[in-house]
């Protein structure tokens, strides 16, 4: 057993706590990882909020995250301790009818025990203060040591600097995937991306990537239009601007409507807009933001029966054990920008004031 520090959230609505906590060995067809840096996410905060149906406490969150591997379990053949590696909450089992199918990057093979917070053999490995802690999306990176399933790792190069590429664990790859991936941008398209924070920029950087000659930025926040620009948005615009709905100013900047639009929120109502900012007949719109549970999204039928697409996308798409490495080179080789993504850099122990930092959107 292994003491370290790590972030818990003992109750939700609370700042999170730093403890001492305990971490078992991992059993068979598990990974111990040393963690040497985490990001801070909406949807490690969306849980903490108590919005999360799915959220159990005490726990410890965190998935974007990357360490090196301290010890495995029995029957674990594809990494081994000192590789370095990237946690991943969508694992790919290679054996599931979803891994197996070209159209999803959705593997179910542990979705129920990792939805409760626990390993696949139902139990924890976290304990703190005589208490089990839970798993947070078979991850948990807010912890100096974690475990993870065999198949919720990536394996990547190990001259990757891991303060940057624990990014490439969700936001970066999520964005630049639902661009790339679930939406095909095609060369020399129009595409409105909602949302300028990590994931709209990786959305954007997929778009220039794939060719696009117009992207345009749409965010309530002006201070985050020259860090858009930087990714590739040809202008930024606020529909606090506008008299009329945000979906009628593109459909008029953009003579019908945008080929792609990209909604990185988690609003229902700016799903809407960012359907009926497309053009009709061939337009597609990506969901990419999470909204809270139990919310809706509505339109008229007739937005689609004139050739609108309605999508939505998980980690970009991509099956995470193939392609998170892949991700890892293509950044090695400067054709994705990582760093850029990086504003501040905080030693662990101020974990509750990254997520102030997110919180006002700095």
């Amino acid at each position: 057993v292994i003491k370290c520090k790590a972030a818990v959230a003992w109750e939700a609505g609370k700042p999170l706590s730093l403890e001492e906590v305990e971490v078992a060995p991992p059993k068979a067809h598990e990974v111990r990882i040393k963690i040497v840096a985490t990001a801070v996410c909406h949807t490690d905060a969306y849980t903490l909020s108590g919005a999360d149906p799915e959220g159990c406490f005490p726990v410890i969150l965190g998935h974007e995250g990357a360490g090196i591997v301290e010890s495995v379990g029995e029957g674990v053949t594809k990494v081994k301790p000192g590789d370095t590696v990237i946690p991943l909450y969508i694992p790919q089992c290679g054996e599931c009818k979803f891994c197996k199918n070209p159209k999803t990057n959705l593997c179910q093979k542990i979705r129920i025990t990792q939805g409760k917070g626990v390993m696949p053999d139902g139990t924890s490995r976290f304990t703190c203060k005589g208490k089990q802690i839970y798993h947070f999306m078979g991850t948990s990176t807010f912890s100096e040591y974690t475990v993870v399933a065999d198949i919720s790792v990536a394996k990547i190069d190990a001259a990757a600097p891991l303060d940057k590429v624990c990014l490439l664990g969700c936001g970066i790859s999520t964005g630049y995937g639902a661009a790339v991936n679930t939406a095909k941008v095609e060369p020399g398209s129009t595409c409105a991306v909602f949302g300028l924070g990590g994931v709209g920029l990786a959305v954007i950087m997929g778009c220039k990537i794939a060719g696009a000659s117009r992207i345009i930025g749409i965010d309530l926040n002006k201070d985050k239009y020259a860090k858009a620009k930087e990714f590739g948005a040809t202008e930024c615009i606020s529909p606090h601007d506008f008299k009329k709905p945000i979906q009628e100013v593109l459909v008029e900047m953009t003579d019908g409507g945008v080929d792609y639009s990209f909604e990185c929120i988690g609003n229902v109502g700016v799903m809407r807009a960012a359907l009926e900012a497309c053009h009709k007949g061939w337009g597609v719109s990506v969901i990419v933001g999470v909204a809270a549970a139990g919310q809706e999204i509505s339109t008229r039928p007739f937005q689609l029966v004139t050739g609108r697409t309605w999508k939505g996308t998980a980690f970009g798409g991509w099956k995470s054990v193939d392609n998170v490495p892949k991700l890892v080179t293509e950044y090695m080789s400067k054709k994705i920008k990582v760093d850029e993504f990086v504003t501040h850099t905080l030693p662990f122990d101020k974990i509750n004031e990254a997520f102030e930092l997110m919180h006002t959107g700095k």
